[in-house]
């Protein structure tokens, strides 16, 4: 009896080889990645000099036949594995990037057998990304009729919800961008506030909008908009920005007092909440971004306070139909359903993005959502509280799971985020706040625990009594003094 030409495929022996390869290379990267999670506690959070250095290894001529898969994947390991910031063990503080979810983690590796392109079609994409979206909506309270597209972080969802709302104010005053483009197009006035973030400034350049139409509204001490200073004359040809969660306060501008009046006037309002949007996730701190429900259409990012994995950002719009106009993409060989992926975002071609946030919120649940964002903000009240029990400054009110300190002046603040990052306790990063420079704390990773900021407060205070008690020396002591802080961690 003849195979069919389908079960030849399936019995041919260099495709059961190439499966078997395929296995083994699955199974040996588990292993390491395992290994990897399991030997971090003994690491310093940010990579040592020579671990650094050892990346050399990388730098090589394009090679010029092949190598074994295992073997690439053991140089990877080797070299790239130690030169890592441990970003998921509880005591990396920078840039509100939280450790991966295990859940979202380990639905990143399936996903990735799965090899989904969820743009134009995939079923389980499909109904996983449907279910995920509507979740969303629902955690952060936003009108159950509003659309979510998953996309590739906070800058995309910004730049897809910008140019939604420039092609929407468009074709309310009767010029359609699809066909007439830009050139020649009725003048939008933008407003944002001081405080307004680079990912909008970005995403308003890429669709269009110049530096000289943006108008800057003062902010307050906090960092958020103040409402007595916006412009009350916006119209139908208004797009105003605004923010949920301040990069360095945490603070959010306020909702309530400004949206209504800007839309009443038929002008669109998106709010940038890569990370404070998740505040309406909180009974305890909704009371935060109250109002923000009634904008036109939000940004935010999954990989930041859900912590799964990169890069997962998402753009919702009031109006579905506000968002497949101006993303919406035709061809013979594609799906026509502006509810396709494709057609809810930038991108054709894109992962399943909505994999992981489907494990993380199926395995919290709203219960855990919420209590994962209250643990964040309260950790980072008993960090702020510790760190000015022991002398710091701290420069702004902690609202949610940001904390700005400083240590001293200006110099010996610099010093000692240099000091703590080569110390390996814990990592936080610089910033600037209001012409003030200082360490900016975000608490975000669901592995944080108590013991972890209380070890990295200690940590802290000591190096900033190591910087002060230098603080006379010569440069040359201070390096060796740095030298002596690297080496000792090595």
């Amino acid at each position: 009896m003849s195979l069919s030409p389908l079960d030849r495929v399936r019995t041919n022996p260099s495709s059961r080889t190439r499966r078997r390869e395929r296995i083994s290379l699955l199974t040996e990267a588990s292993r390491r990645a395992a290994s990897y999670v399991a030997n971090v506690p003994d690491r310093p959070v940010y990579p040592t000099p020579a671990s650094v250095a050892a990346l050399e290894h990388f730098r090589t001529a394009f090679p010029d036949g092949p190598r074994e898969g295992r073997d690439v994947l053991g140089d990877l390991d080797r070299y790239g594995s130690p030169a890592t910031a441990v970003v998921n063990d509880g005591r990396y503080f920078g840039f509100v990037t939280g450790g991966t979810d295990p859940a979202a983690g380990a639905a990143a590796v399936l996903a990735g057998a799965w090899d989904q392109n969820a743009g134009p079609k995939s079923p389980v994409s499909d109904v996983l990304d449907q279910v995920t979206c509507a979740w969303v909506v629902e955690a952060l309270g936003l009108p159950r009729t509003a659309v979510a597209s998953f996309n590739g972080g906070a800058t995309v969802a910004n730049l897809t919800g910008v140019i939604t709302a420039r092609d929407a104010l468009y074709e309310r005053l009767g010029w359609n961008v699809a066909t007439r483009g830009l050139a020649g197009a009725p003048r939008l006035r933008v407003i944002v506030g001081d405080e307004v973030h680079l990912s909008a400034m970005k995403a308003l350049r890429l669709a269009g909008f110049g530096e000289d139409q943006i108008e800057r509204v003062p902010t307050d001490s906090d960092g958020a908009v103040r409402a007595d200073a916006f412009p009350s004359d916006t119209d139908d040809h208004t797009l105003v920005l605004l923010q949920a969660g301040n990069v360095n306060t945490g603070a959010s501008d306020p909702f309530a007092q400004i949206i209504p009046g800007v839309r009443e006037r038929g002008g669109w309002v998106h709010v940038d909440g890569a990370f404070g949007l998740w505040a309406a996730a909180s009974p305890t701190l909704k009371h935060l971004v109250a109002g923000v429900e009634l904008a036109d259409s939000w940004a935010t990012d999954a990989h930041k306070w859900l912590s799964v994995p990169y890069d997962s950002g998402i753009v919702i719009v009031r109006d579905g139909a506000d968002l497949a106009r101006a993303m919406n993409a035709e061809a013979a060989y594609l799906p026509t359903d502006t509810t396709a992926q494709m057609n809810r975002g930038i991108q054709v071609s894109q992962r399943a993005r909505a994999i992981e946030t489907w494990a993380m919120l199926a395995t919290h649940g709203r219960s855990g959502l919420a209590d994962l964002i209250d643990r964040h903000c309260a950790l980072a009240r008993r960090c702020a509280a510790a760190l000015r029990a022991g002398g710091a400054t701290i420069l702004a009110p902690v609202v949610l799971n940001q904390v700005l300190v400083q240590f001293g002046d200006e110099a010996q603040t610099a010093a000692t985020i240099g000091a703590v990052e080569a110390e390996g306790t814990c990592w936080a990063g610089p910033t600037v706040w209001q012409g003030t420079r200082a360490m900016r704390i975000s608490v975000s990773d669901a592995a944080t625990t108590q013991d972890d900021i209380d070890a990295s407060v200690e940590a802290m205070l000591r190096v900033w009594s190591g910087v002060r008690e230098t603080s006379g020396q010569s440069v040359e002591q201070r390096a060796h003094h740095a030298t002596e802080i690297s080496l000792s961690r090595a």
